[in-house]
């Protein structure tokens, strides 16, 4: 009985890299991918920005966002991506407010654009790949920010 389970704990370290190195990964090289997680949360298009890199915009629960993708060589083999959303302000949200929001949570950056409306941020770095699982957490993750923070701003 002892040889059988030796046997099988031989066996099961061999597999186990194995299927590790089977799982799939995603990166910032392949925007489609990402979109097609980010659909899961709502509608996603995949276009490009004003530099040629691709870009998603994209609407969850009713809130415009776009994931933009940095660290790119001339619209390809990016290396990184920022989730952001932008609100009219309605002159009530104060950069103290954003400050206050940047104290006391821990996803997201909040800021004001040029025209003193409010933006939150998130960099989220891909280099060498990600699990499906684990982008699709930190979609999920970016929508329960993005909720968090409109309830925030009203």
């Amino acid at each position: 009985m002892t040889d059988v389970l030796k046997l099988l704990a031989v066996v099961s370290l061999g597999v186990a890299p194995t299927a590790l190195a089977a799982q799939s990964l995603v990166d910032a090289t392949d925007p489609a991918a990402i979109a097609e997680i980010a659909r899961g949360y709502g509608a996603v298009e995949v276009t490009t920005d004003a530099v040629g890199d691709p870009m998603l915009r994209g609407r969850m629960e009713g809130v415009q966002y776009l994931v933009l993708f940095y660290g790119c060589e001339s619209g390809r083999n990016c290396t990184n991506i920022q989730f952001q959303a932008a609100w009219v302000n309605n002159g009530s949200t104060t950069e103290q407010d954003l400050e206050a929001w940047n104290r006391d949570n821990r996803f997201g950056k909040a800021h004001m654009d040029a025209e003193y409306d409010p933006v939150i941020q998130w960099d989220v770095n891909l280099f060498g790949g990600v699990s499906r699982a684990n982008l699709d957490d930190t979609f999920d993750w970016w929508r329960v920010v993005l909720d968090k923070f409109e309830t925030y701003l009203n």
